[in-house]
């Protein structure tokens, strides 16, 4: 199969689960926000499972390539916020948070879709698009917890610590970008993934049990 139909055909099992996952999980850090007294998200549109408003042309074309991406992060004012640090763990944890519970939906979904659907090409390519949901969803929620910024877990870890580690954490948050980035350029140039060890896993534990490990 050339190389363009390859990519076209993974497009089409992975962008619908990935616009559903992004979009989820932008709206829940972008709602819990809001609960916690800072509207800048909500304000912004971004309070919305409509993938447009949430969609990061990079973290697109990596998805496509390296099967795992990102969104465009949600804004926060810590000065609406009562306690910043600590209202910002909760902000943090329910992006990671609504794709662990995407994945369970997913893979109801994949149970029971396997039970009903017949073989033919539409329901081959509808089964594996919700198993798909499932992996993306535990890939996009380990991802989003590493302690690098700017992911949730860094931002949860900020919330966590002292107040003194908290400062000397602020003088490195610059360069989490930039690690991150190296990281996937090594995966590429190199074909060594750190993700890949990382996710592999979770997806093996956590995906074996919602989907049966025959079925990732």
């Amino acid at each position: 199969m050339p190389n363009i139909e390859v990519f076209i055909q993974r497009a089409i099992l992975l962008l619908p689960p990935f616009f559903l996952a992004i979009s989820l999980h932008e709206s829940a850090h972008a709602y819990v926000a809001y609960r916690f007294g800072d509207p800048t998200a909500k304000n912004l549109g971004r309070i919305t499972l409509n993938p447009l408003h949430h969609i990061d042309i990079m973290g697109l074309i990596v998805l496509l390539i390296a099967r795992f991406g990102w969104a465009k992060p949600v804004p926060v004012n810590p000065n609406n916020l009562k306690n910043p640090r600590k209202d910002n763990i909760w902000i943090s944890l329910a992006g990671p948070a609504s794709n662990f519970i995407l994945a369970i939906i997913s893979a109801l979904f994949f149970h029971l879709l396997a039970a009903i659907l017949p073989p033919t090409t539409i329901g081959v390519y509808t089964l594996e698009m919700v198993r798909l949901s499932v992996i993306l969803n535990i890939i996009l929620m380990v991802f989003n917890m590493l302690p690098l910024p700017p992911l949730d877990g860094y931002h949860i870890l900020e919330g966590i610590v002292p107040h003194e580690t908290y400062l000397k954490l602020q003088q490195y948050k610059h360069i989490g970008p930039t690690i991150l980035l190296g990281l996937i350029l090594m995966g590429w140039v190199f074909k060594f993934s750190v993700f890949s060890i990382i996710f592999s896993p979770f997806i093996r534990i956590l995906g074996g049990l919602l989907l049966g490990s025959s079925n990732l």
